[in-house]
């Protein structure tokens, strides 16, 4: 493993969760599809396999949820929750309240089951796995240090009970975690965390980057991983394997792209999935939250889905003396919805296939599932007449997506407009069917989001039967 360390020419400022609001005026709008779409966009009846119905069970709240969070340029972004499925079939999700992090037991028809247990003093949900006894949560704690920043931790609960906290930034490692944007993963054997890191003393002292740590059952922490990798890091996605390093995703502001960072970080070797432009939260919001989906199929194969402007152009920076710089130049103001996929753990396959082509168009929150076995669910939040600037639109809402493709990316079923929301992970259960809670309001992305959260006291459980 190769650690990807920032040099001194590597001066860009992180803007996190809630930037100084910048003005959302108008620019041009490209005309025309600059790409190919996947394929055919008529289907025969008899051949088209069909969405079934979304389903939703409410579930009432213990506590206020603020379900609004502040983005890149305080666009609107849905608060991370994650719902998990135990290996027994029963739910777990997880929600942040202002006395903690929050979760939800509920039953495998997604009813609540018993009362939520309170992870006092977290303070973000940066993922979730669920366990028959009860639960792991990567999230982030108080900490001492230089900057007065949180910790990243690692908290498991069994039977109501607190086994281990384990943090994952400190002194001695020389970061801190103000933010996740995270994945938690694991195999049947150890988790692997994947997030955002600040530096606080040593080589990155200042800067913004990733890091990835494997722990064990009991809460040890183990070999392997990497103490810096992409640097910023704009977007993560991770999945668990069996063996070997579980593979990894991120968007990376100063190669300006969303990269193959399995095994090594992100150093200057890491493999393009695509090129965009991603400096200081050009690209940020293109993973859901920056925490996305990455799919394996039974072939080996995986894919990811997340919001594209493309590149126009993709040049080093002739400023960078590190050569690790790029500068690109986006084909859209709009982002469009992609689907990227590798042949393997280390390899892209090809260039990503979009979607979606409305110039005028802004899509935001997108997903991407397993849908029985052999296709891909893709869903996306809509806003027509978007008005751009920095890389971030607003817009009106029109309508969640739902849509079936392939593994090669071919359209399968036309879009599907529901009324459920996708504002966090979704879970697979065992028949295949697919589980998530949302907030169950109506999304408006016409303004940048000033001041508070809205809040709720009621969550809705979706499921999505093959």
């Amino acid at each position: 493993m190769t650690n990807a360390r920032p040099t001194t020419s590597h001066r860009r400022r992180h803007v996190a969760r809630k930037p100084l609001a910048a003005g959302l005026g108008a620019v041009g709008v490209l005309a025309g599809a600059w790409y190919a779409t996947a394929t055919p966009t008529t289907i025969t009846a008899a051949a088209a396999p069909r969405l079934a119905a979304v389903t939703n069970t409410t579930v009432n709240l213990a506590a206020k949820f603020p379900y609004l969070s502040a983005g890149y340029n305080n666009t609107r972004e849905w608060t991370h929750t994650t719902t998990a499925v135990a290996p027994n079939g029963t739910l777990r999700v997880a929600w942040p309240a202002s006395d903690g992090v929050h979760v939800t037991p509920l039953t495998a028809a997604g009813k609540r089951s018993g009362a939520d247990t309170v992870v006092k003093g977290a303070k973000e949900v940066g993922g979730l796995v669920a366990h028959n006894d009860g639960f792991a949560l990567l999230t982030r704690v108080s900490d001492t240090n230089k900057w007065k920043e949180t910790a990243a931790a690692l908290i498991r609960y069994k039977n109501g009970t607190q086994a281990f906290r384990t943090k994952l930034t400190g002194t001695a490692s020389h970061d801190t975690a103000p933010l996740l944007d995270g994945r938690l993963t694991w195999n049947g054997t150890k988790y692997g965390t994947y997030f955002v890191v600040h530096g606080a003393g040593g080589f990155a002292d200042g800067h913004f980057g990733d890091k990835l740590s494997y722990v064990s059952a009991k809460g040890a922490k183990l070999t392997g991983g990497w103490s810096w990798g992409c640097s910023h890091n704009e977007g993560i996605a991770l999945h668990a394997e069996t063996t070997g390093a579980f593979t990894s995703l991120c968007f990376d502001d100063w190669r300006s792209g969303l990269f193959v960072s399995t095994g090594i970080g992100a150093p200057d070797n890491a493999p393009a999935v695509q090129r965009e432009q991603c400096w200081a939260g050009y690209c940020g919001g293109t993973f859901a939250g920056r925490a996305g989906d990455l799919v394996k199929s039974s072939a080996g194969r995986y894919a990811t889905a997340f919001a594209s402007r493309g590149a126009a152009s993709a040049d080093r920076n002739p400023d960078d003396a590190s050569g690790r710089g790029w500068t690109v130049k986006p084909k859209t103001s709009t982002h469009q919805v992609a689907v990227a996929f590798l042949k393997n753990r280390d390899t892209p396959a090809g260039k990503p296939v979009y979607l979606t082509s409305a110039a005028g168009t802004e899509n935001v929150n997108v997903h991407i599932a397993p849908y029985g076995k052999d296709r891909l669910l893709v869903s996306w939040e809509s806003l027509k007449n978007a008005k751009c600037s920095a890389g971030t639109c607003t817009g009106t809402f029109t309508g969640t997506h739902l849509r079936l493709i392939d593994w090669n990316g071919a359209l399968k079923t036309p879009d599907k407009v529901v009324q459920a929301r996708i504002s966090g992970d979704i879970a697979t259960l065992k028949d295949g069917s697919l589980t998530w809670a949302y907030a169950p309001v109506t999304p408006s992305y016409a303004s940048a989001l000033t001041g508070a959260s809205p809040t709720t006291t009621t969550l809705k459980v979706a499921r999505l039967k093959p």
